[in-house]
């Protein structure tokens, strides 16, 4: 039987939750997404949460509730998912691409700084598989150069830095809630900030620009149906109440794999720094220079374990380079890691049993493909 790359962790508390708001009626801007507000926001330790539709509807708004837009330049990562440099390009801004740091593929913070310009209107930053960044050296870039610091933490809920939770760094912060996430809402996505006058435009913006207060039909600005259901909103809540059981389960999960992987020569597992805590979104093991990623993953697929490349450069994307014109060589560290990179497959529940199938399982795939590499390289001497 194929393993499957994720699965939620869904019991029937979960159920129940969505089943009372089905049996309330009211399934739309209710109460439940302000609990779940309210609990997110004393969970990551900031004044404000506003749930909306999406991770990239809360990067989204931040974009547009910043005033970021035709001119303005704002610096990113290229070692993300493409929803990072894409809500800077909804808003016609243009997204300049850092490179990465080798070991946690967090952003480059020394490259920051050499991508900054006049045009630059803030630094949006990610925290890359659930490791965060360094947030030291973020906080001082942001007080020189007066600028914003966005946090896209839609891959690290629970992480934390030097003992403080992700999400509370920076003017505000992003996390999504899609099921492969360390909790699920099926769909859906939050923004978190302790900045007051932020989170109303946040607000405003996701209900299709209305003020809190004023009539339905008035609208103060142009905004977006950016709006959580309360269906949602319960489900959040109810995973909520077990994110630190959550957290542990894939921490268990995430330390089997990197035992079992000492073992397996030209593999090297996640680097984690020893101040953070890191939140595990996803297991991503990174090949030695010049063995090929994609024969790797082939073998393992015919042994039923799924894989997935992780990630591909942003700046490489077909609809980038056409915009932009970039061919590669432009960031040489994160070129080289998505070359390298495979996604496992993880989730909470996952057996010792399944972790030793998938190691097993990549030690010989790095080995069958390894002797092939080596075959070749042998009859190209000869010629």
């Amino acid at each position: 039987m194929k393993l499957p790359m994720s699965v939620p962790d869904i019991d029937s508390t979960d159920e129940e939750a969505v089943l009372q708001v089905l049996r309330s009626g009211r399934l739309a801007l209710g109460p439940r997404s302000v609990e779940f507000e309210r609990a997110i926001a004393q969970y990551v330790g900031v004044r404000e949460a506003i749930v909306v539709s999406s991770g990239t509807a809360a990067l989204h708004l931040l974009i547009r509730a910043l005033g970021i837009g035709p001119g303005d330049e704002v610096v990113v990562p290229s070692f993300t998912f493409a929803a990072t440099a894409n809500v800077v390009m909804y808003e016609g801004a243009v997204p300049v691409f850092a490179d990465i740091e080798p070991e946690t593929y967090c952003v480059d913070t020394d490259d920051i700084k050499a991508k900054l310009s006049e045009r630059t209107k803030a630094i949006l930053v990610v925290d890359v598989f659930g490791h965060p960044a360094d947030w030291d050296s973020l906080e001082r870039i942001a007080e020189h150069y007066g600028l914003p610091i966005l946090d896209d933490a839609c891959e690290a809920l629970g992480a934390e830095y030097k003992g403080r939770k992700i999400g509370s760094y920076g003017r505000a912060a992003a996390f999504a809630f899609y099921p492969n996430k360390q909790i699920t809402t099926g769909e859906g996505g939050v923004i978190v900030t302790n900045d007051a006058a932020l989170a109303a435009v946040c607000r405003s913006l996701r209900n299709q620009g209305r003020s809190e207060m004023g009539p339905w039909l008035e609208h103060e600005r142009l905004g977006f149906n950016y709006r959580m259901d309360e269906m949602s909103a319960a489900l959040g809540l109810s995973q909520l109440r077990r994110i630190e059981q959550f957290l542990a389960k894939r921490d268990r999960v995430a330390h089997w794999y990197t035992e079992r992987l000492k073992n397996v020569p030209g593999v090297r597992a996640p680097v984690v720094k020893p101040h953070v805590r890191m939140s595990w979104f996803v297991y991503v093991v990174t090949l030695e220079e010049g063995l090929d990623r994609e024969p790797v993953m082939r073998v393992m697929e015919e042994q039923g374990i799924p894989t997935r490349a992780y990630f591909s450069p942003v700046h490489l994307q077909p609809y980038m380079r056409e915009r932009f014109g970039y061919r590669g060589g432009e960031l040489p560290v994160t070129e080289s890691a998505a070359r390298r990179t495979i996604a496992l497959p993880f989730h909470n529940n996952l057996t010792l049993e399944e972790v030793e199938m998938v190691v097993d399982g990549l030690r010989r795939a790095v080995e069958r493909v390894g002797s092939t590499r080596s075959g070749a390289s042998k009859g190209s001497c000869i010629r």
